[in-house]
């Protein structure tokens, strides 16, 4: 099962359009007990990071995911998961994350247009299969007013130029994360998933 996490945002409809488009069958959830047999985890992304993690420990799912991401299995999160995962976030006065990452997310600098939106490149700070046929520098789609800062550096799998250089994906083991949204970056934010998820089910497209 391809599990898409419903926490009562975050932009379902386009990550599961995009997964049914590759040819898989996801299946959108607010389950803990579902996200624990699944095969690959997605957090879509949308909303405020402090919101997103209320949501998530109020329906047992920050503790799912917690667990899921700790037996070492693949996992996804995009913008807003990508930013839960971390210790804590600036964005609503300081608050508390879910602790999976080491680090902090901070807002974008005073003096940046923010949202930063639109399309951006990212440079590719190491090789990774979830990269295969993505060429570096490529463009993905940004909408986000804050960004992530690992503790440790070499976590960061992409750094993405707006006013200061932010790490822009992660990947440690199965679990990877971005703060571009894949689904809305055309062919290549595709390729990101099809590789995503045949990692995850073994190359052949499966529920």
């Amino acid at each position: 099962m391809i599990a898409i996490v419903d926490y009562g945002a975050g932009n379902l409809r386009s990550v599961a359009r995009a997964v049914t488009y590759l040819g898989y069958a996801p299946t959108i959830t607010d389950d803990p007990e579902a996200l624990l047999r699944a095969d690959a985890v997605i957090v879509p992304g949308q909303g405020a990071g402090g919101d997103c993690v209320r949501c998530l420990r109020e329906r047992g799912l920050a503790e799912a995911i917690k667990e899921y991401i700790r037996r070492g299995r693949p996992f996804l999160g995009v913008c807003i998961g990508l930013q839960v995962l971390f210790d804590t976030t600036e964005e609503g006065g300081l608050q508390p994350c879910l602790g999976i990452v080491p680090g902090a997310v901070r807002r974008l600098p005073e003096g940046l247009k923010v949202p930063h939106m639109g399309w951006n490149q990212v440079r590719f700070t190491r090789p990774h299969p979830v990269l295969d046929g993505i060429p570096d520098h490529s463009d993905f789609y940004f909408v986000h007013s804050y960004y992530v800062a690992p503790a440790d550096p070499a976590l960061a799998l992409g750094e993405t130029e707006y006013g200061i250089t932010f790490c822009s994906m992660i990947a440690a083991g199965n679990l990877v994360a971005t703060q571009f949204h894949p689904e809305k970056s055309g062919k290549i934010g595709l390729r990101l998933y099809d590789n995503f998820l045949r990692i995850a089910t073994g190359g052949h497209p499966r529920d």
